[in-house]
């Protein structure tokens, strides 16, 4: 109930004790069906909305003091955002209350409120990709998700936290100079991470790249934007000669292979990690090539005539649980070696491996994985394209 005023010495009614009474367990209830403009008399009540449609409830300045609560809720199907008017409102989290969700506006002055969001964010729902949602428990969580082979639309069906994997597409190998080893292809970046959806969205795949093409990679331009697309470049160079005469060089940026033919000294400004990839290994001789850099490890350096393995990829069962097939993906691609190639990361169908005086495959499709690299060949593999996972919480 809302708060009320007494006089010094009035003797109280029962029902007006009983009303105080209930008033410790169960707050005044308001329920509102559309738009709603916050007043004075919501102190210390509960403000509840219910359409099936975006709302928003708004907070101004100069109707609360400091101290004073009142609790929001959303029974409706459409999202409603609390929303600042002349008041300014923060939060650890969001807003943005899906249906289900709500929390304590608490005012720590005239114009300023927090709000606490109250118990775990709730999740949404969504179709699209290449068929059904697909069932899955992982850490006994039972969630649903979508997979993203191509550029698509993701219909968000229920407003709610989505938790997404997006893989950019791998980098492709290049061979200059005949009789020389080429490096294999840099895997694509890998992002995990969680977003607020009240709207359909765009899920945009990016191909992987051959030759000295720009690859792709996963951009979160805002909080409601996922995409596997342009435009950092994740590239492999293979056969770029240097001052002691070692021609196989991997370069690459994010995710890249990134190893020199004179050792494997790391290109600057290239930062390894776990999301960013790590770099791919050195060749000791025109006769072999370094692997390229996977999601989880450094691509192998060349050896005689044997050209270096693809660094290790992303395990899909973390995200997605059970045995995908293929185990993994962003892996590298494996270097070129005049005697033998080196293998793919993981030996995985996802990636591709080096050859000797042919023309390797390219790295499977929506793996993010690089080419392999070649010897005696100009033309060399080019890198896997992207995919994207959507996944939700049933």
């Amino acid at each position: 109930m809302a708060i009320q005023d007494f006089t010094a010495g009035q003797i109280l009614t029962a029902a007006q004790m009983d009303s105080l009474q209930a008033n410790d367990y169960n707050q005044t209830v308001s329920t509102k069906t559309d738009s709603y403009v916050l007043v004075a008399a919501d102190k210390g009540t509960r403000v509840v909305m219910n359409k099936a449609t975006a709302t928003t409830i708004t907070v101004n300045d100069s109707l609360f003091n400091a101290g004073d609560t009142l609790f929001i809720q959303n029974i409706g199907a459409g999202t409603c955002t609390v929303t600042a008017g002349t008041a300014t409102v923060t939060t650890a989290g969001s807003l943005a209350l899906a249906q289900w969700g709500g929390g304590t506006l608490y005012f720590t002055s005239a114009s300023a409120a927090i709000f606490f969001s109250g118990g775990s964010p709730a999740y949404g729902t969504a179709t699209g990709g290449i068929g059904s949602p697909t069932a899955v428990t992982i850490g006994g969580v039972n969630y649903e998700y979508l997979q993203f082979n191509s550029t698509g639309t993701l219909t968000v069906t229920k407003a709610g936290f989505f938790d997404y994997l997006a893989i950019g597409g791998g980098g492709g190998s290049r061979q200059q100079v005949a009789s020389r080893a080429a490096g294999g292809g840099g895997a694509g970046q890998v992002v995990i991470g969680s977003v607020y959806l009240d709207a359909n969205q765009t899920i945009t795949i990016g191909a992987g790249s051959g030759f000295f093409a720009i690859a792709t990679e996963f951009v979160q331009a805002s909080a409601t934007t996922i995409a596997a697309t342009a435009p950092f470049a994740i590239r492999a160079i293979g056969n770029n000669v240097s001052p002691n005469g070692q021609v196989s060089k991997s370069l690459g940026y994010v995710g890249g292979g990134v190893g020199t033919s004179d050792g494997g000294t790391d290109i600057a400004a290239v930062t390894e990690s776990t999301q960013q990839g790590y770099r791919g290994g050195s060749s000791t001789s025109t006769s072999n090539a370094g692997g390229g850099g996977g999601q989880s490890g450094r691509g192998a350096n060349g050896a005689s005539t044997t050209g270096g393995a693809g660094g290790t990829g992303f395990d899909m069962a973390t995200f997605i649980g059970g045995t995908p097939s293929p185990t993994h993906r962003a892996t590298g691609g494996g270097g070129g070696g005049s005697g033998a190639g080196g293998a793919g990361g993981n030996s995985s169908a996802s990636s591709n491996a080096g050859s000797n005086n042919s023309t390797p495959s390219s790295a499977a499709a929506n793996s993010g994985s690089g080419g392999g690299g070649g010897y005696g060949v100009v033309t060399t593999g080019n890198g896997g394209s992207g995919v994207c996972f959507i996944r939700y919480k049933v």
